[in-house]
């Protein structure tokens, strides 16, 4: 975690060829992307995003074009802990099809408050710039990767 960035437009990513910065407009986070420089093919994020403000949550839930998928979290939970790898699996295996963000709740209170946050780790799944679904506690990637398809399916294209 730690290599990808958000602005007001989108996620910021450096392509793997040249180092370059390219912005995957939230919009359009799972389009083939190429580098503005080297032309090189830019994959959509295969890593958890780490979301250190609410506005640039709010942005991302709002605008992505692939369902986001968040981890709410605090440094001091063991079982957040535990699924961290499991996050860092689904992010992986989803690359292209969803998006996943962590909410350090220790530090972005008010989104843990907003979405009435009662237990860590809580994984939900937004979708249309709504939530679809979340469950509490940690949990492998294959049950993780299940609430998203399930969120998916219910979401009306």
């Amino acid at each position: 975690m730690g290599t990808l960035e958000l602005d007001d437009k989108g996620v910021i990513v450096a392509c793997a060829q040249c180092g370059q910065k390219n912005r995957l407009a939230f919009e359009r986070v799972g389009d083939a992307v190429r580098c503005g420089r080297c032309k090189q093919e830019i994959a959509a994020p295969s890593e958890p995003i780490e979301i250190k403000t609410s506005a640039d949550f709010d942005r991302l839930v709002a605008q992505s074009s692939l369902p986001v998928v968040v981890d709410y979290w605090a440094p001091w939970c063991g079982p957040c802990r535990m699924v961290a790898p499991e996050l860092q699996k689904v992010a992986s295996r989803q690359t292209g099809r969803a998006l996943v963000v962590k909410v350090n709740t220790d530090e972005l209170q008010d989104l843990g408050q907003r979405f009435g946050i009662r237990s860590i780790p809580t994984i939900a799944v937004f979708a249309g710039g709504k939530e679809v679904t979340r469950a509490s506690g940690a949990r492998p990637a294959p049950e993780i990767e299940k609430l998203i398809e399930q969120a998916t399916q219910a979401v009306p294209r």
